[in-house]
């Protein structure tokens, strides 16, 4: 009964809470990792495919999908790339510096529906950020899992997101990842095309699938799928787009029917097809 009356209350789903930046990783010329410790103690727990609202003070706030293990909720981390002044400002952290954000958000992946079955996860670009956190859960339980994939796409080598992870998973006995570049460099000794040109052959009745980068490569890789016998509700995308309240309120994400903020990020395909045609998405 005491340790009732002594648990902190969870902290309230709008209200902005204060970080401090542990440690900031340069992973290209314009993206860093921020390692976020919160300041009142309370991990953000959450699942993989979230989001959260995150800004330096006076520079306001934007969605960012959550990049770290989501076993270790103590450290909170976001990969940002730097396409605007709220961005800008986070690649410009330094540790000690405070930082708000607030959440978790959205849908997350739910890779559980593929247990027992294969696990194909295709990233493109900064894309790679938002499946992270599937990757590790999938791996922390391989045991439930039959094959795993992971397909990584970049505009060039020195573009390429967590190169000493992927090193890593690249070592790994039950995990195959296959790596591409558009442009190659002389060094590069790797494969040069699109994600669509390296997709593996799996089990298209027992294989879930997870993607996410660029709209148009999204439904390219979708679709090439389709065509490969996988059923659009076994095809997961991320539309992280236009959210701004988080909680369905403000409107400023809707597609339709669809509020990417509570209904998302993470669609299935055959739901996201039809939005994803949609002018001005």
């Amino acid at each position: 009964m005491l340790a009732e009356r002594t648990r902190p209350a969870p902290p309230e789903p709008m209200l902005p809470r204060r970080f401090t930046v542990l440690d900031v990783q340069a992973e290209t010329h314009d993206t860093v990792t921020l390692g976020l410790a919160p300041v009142d103690g309370i991990p953000m727990a959450f699942r993989p495919g979230q989001f959260a609202m995150v800004g330096r003070p006076g520079f306001g706030e934007v969605p960012i999908s959550i990049s770290g293990d989501p076993d270790e909720p103590a450290r909170l981390m976001h990969t940002v790339r730097a396409v605007g002044d709220a961005t800008a400002a986070l690649t410009r952290c330094a540790v000690g510096d405070p930082v708000f954000a607030r959440g978790p958000y959205g849908r997350g992946w739910e890779e559980e529906s593929g247990t027992d079955g294969d696990v194909l996860v295709v990233a493109g670009g900064i894309g790679l950020a938002p499946v992270r956190p599937v990757v590790l859960a999938v791996l922390r339980h391989r045991e439930r899992y039959g094959r795993v994939v992971v397909v990584v796409g970049s505009r060039t080598p020195t573009d390429l997101l967590y190169r000493p992870q992927l090193e890593e998973w690249a070592a790994r006995d039950d995990l195959d990842v296959v790596v591409t570049v558009d442009a190659g460099e002389p060094s590069w000794r790797g494969n040069v095309g699109l994600v669509t040109d390296v997709l593996p052959d799996l089990d298209p009745a027992a294989t879930l699938v997870l993607v996410c980068g660029p709209e148009v490569m999204m439904r390219l890789t979708a679709d090439a799928l389709v065509r490969r016998g996988v059923v659009p509700s076994q095809i997961r995308v991320s539309m992280e787009r236009n959210m701004r309240c988080g909680v369905g309120l403000c409107g400023h994400c809707q597609l339709r029917e669809v509020f990417v903020c509570v209904d998302g990020p993470v669609l299935g395909y055959d739901r996201a097809r039809t939005l994803m045609t949609m002018r001005g998405l």
